[in-house]
């Protein structure tokens, strides 16, 4: 039996807590990985404030978000995604209702927040490098991402 994966959703939304760690990771990284194929944004249930761990482990792996400001669901210009991707408990309660007035695929990654973390500086980064890389992973798996050919 031949499994045909699913195709790639034209939009998704990753949402957290405050727009300031999870989601614009997740946003970047997709980003990286679709390029121009997914149309892809991030917000948060509050709004954030701009998180320099973020910033660093992101540029570990080639990324910049200088651009990035924290927002909210609520300034979204529309909510026309095929998949939401919530990211934190509160981020997946809103995404849940989002259903009741939009047709549209909802998903719960559980993902820890490395806001929490404490020790050195290295040890706080590496607890913001797990989150980066769990969610590189989860990316890869659900879009189903291939490296394209050299050449």
């Amino acid at each position: 039996m031949v499994v045909t994966p699913e195709p790639l959703p034209s939009a998704i939304l990753f949402v957290c807590g405050m727009n300031a760690v999870r989601s614009p990771m997740a946003a970047a990284i997709a980003k990286q990985l679709f390029p121009q194929r997914i149309y892809i944004a991030s917000a948060g249930v509050r709004k954030g404030e701009r998180d320099p761990f973020v910033d660093a482990v992101l540029a570990e792996i080639g990324l910049d978000i200088d651009s990035h400001e924290p927002h909210t669901v609520k300034e979204l210009e529309d909510t026309n995604f095929d998949l939401v991707v919530s990211l934190a408990p509160e981020a997946h309660h809103w995404a849940l209702e989002l259903t009741r007035t939009e047709s549209l695929d909802v998903e719960y990654w559980p993902t820890a927040d490395p806001t929490v973390a404490t020790g050195s500086r290295e040890q706080i980064l590496d607890a913001y490098r797990a989150v980066r890389d769990q969610l590189v992973a989860r990316i890869k798996k659900r879009l189903n991402w291939r490296p394209t050919p050299a050449g």
